[in-house]
């Protein structure tokens, strides 16, 4: 299996939403923008939250198999994805990507 880098790449918020949709809450997103994360053996890492590796883990998945080229040349190093996590009010912009000496991972 390949190991795998996810790295966060951009986050926001949207205030307008959250005042209007959203119930107070003391506690959000932990992560911040350049932080990495290694997965070996499609195995959720320490510190990524739940709702966000739900969403990267189909595609950590197939890039940890070898797999790539999401929907037919999406992105310029087949071999990764550009990903948000599925919360509205402040999404996380996710890179993942292989890391290997067999893949590219140069953008």
């Amino acid at each position: 299996m390949q190991t795998i880098k996810i790295t966060a790449i951009r986050k926001t918020e949207y205030p307008d939403l959250m005042q209007e949709y959203e119930n107070p809450i003391t506690h959000a997103c932990d992560i911040m923008v350049g932080q990495t994360y290694l997965v070996k053996d499609c195995q959720k890492p320490d510190g990524l939250c739940d709702s966000a590796w739900q969403t990267l883990l189909p595609f950590v998945e197939e890039l940890s198999q070898g797999g790539g080229n999401f929907f037919d040349g999406w992105m310029k190093n087949p071999y990764s994805a550009m990903l948000s996590c599925n919360d509205g009010f402040r999404p996380v912009s996710f890179l993942v990507e292989v890391v290997d000496d067999k893949k590219t991972t140069n953008h």
